[in-house]
């Protein structure tokens, strides 16, 4: 199966899109765009010769200095913000359940902010986790968790450019 990425437009069907995530679904058919128009999240999918199989979003996200773990943290100045990026939101249509279309999203999403860190800085990809099985996905991935938020994970984006030798 050969899958491509592109930024979402009006040419991708979103109507038939089921992730078995009821908020996804109607967050990608009915508010997608409307982010997007709006410069709220940038949404990129996945597809494959049948259409649209995963989607993600990208936004610049800012974390406060005393939620990043206190290891981390007196590394770094006493700003009040930290720049980060956020993948908002994630999923991979049933059809393709269990032939690593997940991976493929979230690789192509931190390959995204990492090139783009070279122009605006981020130090961290921060993801919310909906549920436990998500946790543990993002966890595969090397994302950990925040010490007070479990379903709230980040990972550095040197942790990830190391990983992906970039």
């Amino acid at each position: 199966m050969t899958i491509r990425f592109e930024p979402l437009s009006r040419v991708h069907n979103r109507k038939g899109f089921r992730c078995g995530e009821h908020a996804l679904d109607t967050w990608f058919e009915l508010q997608a765009s409307q982010d997007q128009k709006r410069n709220i999240a940038r949404v990129f999918v996945a597809l494959d010769s049948e259409g649209v199989v995963g989607f993600y979003s990208l936004s610049m996200f800012t974390l406060a200095l005393d939620e990043i773990p206190s290891v981390l943290s007196h590394k770094l100045p006493s700003y009040s913000a930290i720049p980060a990026a956020l993948i908002g939101r994630l999923a991979r249509h049933e059809r393709v359940r269990s032939e690593g279309i997940g991976d493929l999203l979230v690789a192509d999403a931190i390959s995204r902010v990492l090139s783009v860190s070279e122009t605006i800085a981020a130090y961290a990809i921060v993801v919310d986790a909906k549920n436990e099985h998500a946790v543990t996905f993002y966890r595969s991935f090397g994302f950990v968790p925040f010490p007070d938020t479990a379903s709230r994970l980040f990972l550095l984006c040197e942790t990830a450019r190391r990983a992906l030798n970039k």
